[in-house]
This record gives structure tokens, sequence and C-alpha cells, in this order.
């Protein structure tokens, strides 16, 4: 937790987030701050593509396969089925991750990359004040610091270990979007793949709620995948364009939906 963040049965978290920082570098980078990403494939060019294969397979144990993204809320008011499914991902794909996390991704990324780390913790701060519910908060920010941590041993990058530390001691949330933009960079994915991969990977633990929560089967859900892509290139090339002042969802349905199942008795999913 971050701060004076407390567990759901203390206090409400103090007000005092820092909500306003300075723009980050809006020069989009190749991604080469992190040094040669091609260790183990010299001459073939596919360091950076495994490296994003790699941090966005479900196996990696960041902790989105415990999420449903506010679905399961959905689910519990009735208010999505299998034919509505592929519309709520589009939305939240155009109006949450992407103006919020997707944006800050790619900040945090451009700023790794200029060598720049308080910058990042000027966004991470600003997407963790956005974050309306304690769920939507909480999530963000374990799955951050555990991706930090698991990437600090297996890439070995200093930015990575830089920037976990600033977490530990407090000195930044550590979301998830923000971490994994500093360790794209700090491995040398382009700005641009990064951005891509995450989202994919969202839409990935997205319908894999889906799945647990018996909207759809295994046969939809690839359906479903492969029809976000066009989203996710949309997504991509408008958070590629925006700037810190711009980061921020607009899903009030979906904060709702978080808000009714952070108290919901029974839960299967953390958010």
């Amino acid at each position: 937790m971050y701060r004076n963040e407390r567990a759901p049965s203390g206090e409400p978290a103090s007000d005092s987030l820092v909500t306003t920082a300075e723009a980050a570098t809006t020069a989009e980078a190749a991604g080469t701050a992190g040094g040669d990403v091609s260790a183990g494939t010299a001459g073939t060019g596919l360091g950076a593509l495994l490296v994003s294969l790699q941090l966005t397979d479900s196996a990696f144990p960041s902790g989105f396969y415990t999420l449903s993204h506010s679905l399961e809320g959905f689910a519990h008011a009735k208010a999505v089925d299998p034919e509505s499914l592929p519309e709520l991902l589009a939305d939240l794909l155009r109006h949450g991750v992407g103006p919020a996390d997707a944006t800050a991704l790619a900040l945090a990324h451009r700023a790794t990359t200029a060598g720049d780390p308080e910058t990042a913790v000027a966004v991470d701060e600003h997407l963790f004040a956005t974050k309306l519910g304690r769920e939507m908060r909480q999530a963000a920010t374990r799955t951050g610091r555990q991706l930090l941590d698991l990437a600090q041993e297996v890439f070995g990058r200093p930015q990575i270990t830089d920037y976990f530390g600033r977490v530990v001691r407090r000195e930044a949330p550590g979301t998830q979007a923000v971490a994994a933009g500093v360790i794209h960079a700090a491995t040398g994915v382009p700005v641009r793949q990064a951005v891509a991969a995450d989202l994919f990977a969202f839409c990935a633990s997205f319908t894999g709620a889906a799945l647990r929560l018996r909207l759809t089967d295994h046969r939809r859900a690839q359906v479903l995948l492969r029809g976000a892509a066009p989203v996710i290139e949309e997504t991509v090339e408008q958070a590629l364009r925006r700037d810190l002042a711009d980061v921020g969802a607009t899903v009030f349905a979906s904060d709702i939906m978080s808000g009714r199942h952070e108290r919901a008795e029974a839960r299967l999913f953390a958010s």
C-alpha cells in the first residue's frame, strides 16, 4: 500500500496525494535505455519482442490472474452477458485503461528512457490519484510492486531496481502501468510495442475472468480477443499522443461496479 492507503477495514485514505505533475517527455523513444536486449538472440532482432511476450504471458506471476477489472461487479449486477462482453471490453479500453493506464505507461516509458525517474514518479502519483476506488488502487499497486520485484530479478536492469527501491521506500505508489513502462523501457522494448503488449495483457486478463465467471467459453474467448485487436490499435495511438494532464479514466459505471464489488460478501476476484 502507498503512503496512507489502508486496508478496507481501516479509516479512509488521506487526500494529500499529488494530483498534478510536470508534463512528461513527449518524444517517442526507441527504447534503448536498458542496453542490449538481444542477449541470447544475437543477430535475430527478436530481443525486445521476446521480453514483451514474457512480461505479458499469463504465466508471468504479476497478479493479473486475480483481477476481473470490474467484470465480476458487472456480472453480480447482471449488467453484462456473453453478447455484451465485446462492447464492455471496447469501452474499458477506449475510456478506461487507454486514457489512464496506457497513457501513463507511455509517459513512464519515455521518462525512463530519458533517464528521468522523477518524472516517472510524477506520472505514477498522478495515475494513482485518478483511481477513485480503494479496490482499484490496491489492485494497481499490488500488481505493480510484484511486477517490479520479479522483473529486477529476471532482467537485472538498474532502472528497475532503482524504481522498485522508490516503491519500497514509499516514494512512489508503484502502479502496474508505470511499473510496466519502467520495465519495458529498461529492457529496450519500444514504447509503441510496450503499450500494445500491456493492453493485450489487460484484454487477456479480462477474457480469463469472463471464462471463470462463465460468461464465455474458450473458443468464444479467442474470438473476443481477436475482435479487440482494432480497438487495441486505436487505443495505442491515442495513448501515445496524450500528455500527463490527460491521464484519467471516464468509466463511471465500472467505478460503481468496483465499489459494490469491494463490499460484496463473496468474491472470486480481488477487483
